[in-house]
């Protein structure tokens, strides 16, 4: 966000997102890193030892916590869209909130914000249903919480018109589409991997609030988080040349929530 002259961005990661013995990325790296952690809540991915674990160790570091909320697809790593019914889908976010809202409050620290994730994260950028379903699961459960998603999309108009923040957030290391939507993983060019790109590209989502789509055109994107994939490969090292880069361009990198 801006303000004057004293210019932040925070800095996300989905994290937390193995199950059982299997665990991906490295989370206590990225931990050191970011400014906010958007944790699984185990239906897409995770499990309560792991929500534990995340939650006391981004307590310990100051890092803001966020309810990563997906579809109960573990198979699938909530990257397939599924129809619900709208009150069968709020209740799913509820009751992943509520479950990580408990090891919050063990660990010390509290649910900062809501952000969905994968197919949902798409899905109600523009479909009304799904979005309403996650507006109406935050405004039961804490009107207060902000929800993290892309600026302009249904879920953000959603959740400003019930009185909810809404926090934008860009993806340097993803492709963009001329509406603002991300482009499908399955198209070419729909994932950056070159990390002076990946940098550049967030700078100037930070300072501009512009990002360059896959056909060239340049579009509006007025985020105040950046995130960064923990999933891909060499993921510590792209994050802390992010958070660098953004430091470099005069840009204070704290959490929003």
């Amino acid at each position: 966000m801006r303000c004057g002259s004293v210019r932040s961005i925070d800095l996300n990661a989905d994290l937390g997102e193995g199950f059982g013995r299997w665990r991906l990325g490295d989370d206590e790296a990225l931990l050191s890193i970011v400014t906010s952690a958007n944790v699984a809540c185990g239906f897409h991915a995770g499990d309560p030892s792991t929500m534990y674990r995340i939650c006391a160790a981004a307590v310990a570091r100051s890092v803001a916590i966020g309810a990563q909320v997906g579809y109960r697809d573990l198979a699938g790593f909530g990257r397939r869209r599924i129809d619900y019914a709208p009150d069968e889908l709020r209740d799913d976010i509820l009751y992943q909130i509520g479950a990580l809202e408990g090891f919050c409050r063990v660990a010390g620290g509290r649910v900062g914000y809501v952000k969905p994730h994968g197919a949902l994260y798409n899905t109600a950028a523009v479909d009304e249903g799904q979005a309403g379903a996650v507006v109406a699961a935050v405004r039961a459960y804490d009107p207060a919480l902000p929800i993290l998603c892309q600026p302009g999309s249904v879920l953000a108009r959603l959740a400003v018109s019930a009185g909810i923040a809404v926090v934008g957030e860009g993806f340097a290391d993803r492709g963009y589409r001329a509406d603002g939507t991300l482009m499908s993983r399955s198209l070419p060019g729909a994932v950056r991997h070159d990390p002076d790109e990946v940098v550049a590209r967030a700078v100037r989502m930070a300072v501009d609030g512009v990002v360059e789509t896959g056909d060239g055109e340049v579009v509006p994107t007025p985020v105040a988080s950046i995130c960064v994939h923990g999933d891909t490969p060499g993921a510590v090292d792209l994050a802390a040349r992010v958070r660098a880069g953004l430091t470099g361009a005069g840009l204070a990198v704290e959490p929003f929530a």
